[in-house]
């Protein structure tokens, strides 16, 4: 399986540190593994917005915001 590195905002990582505390996973990697796995799926079955139609509509990214996610 291919290894990936990310950052995350310090509140995610004391959320999935808390999950895997309750027994609702069994490490990290796992966690990491099935939230980004549902995320996707979510993703794939809302399909991407979108946002071309809104003229007013102005994509920023993250870029220079605190919950900057980093793959």
């Amino acid at each position: 399986m291919p290894k990936v590195e990310i950052t995350v905002p310090e509140h995610l990582e004391m959320q999935i540190a808390q999950m895997v505390e309750q027994g609702e996973f069994v490490n990290r990697e796992e966690a990491i593994e099935e939230l980004i796995s549902t995320g996707m799926k979510a993703y794939k079955t809302s399909g991407p917005q979108d946002n071309e139609t809104d003229p007013d509509f102005e994509d920023d990214g993250m870029m220079g915001h605190e919950d900057e996610y980093v793959f």
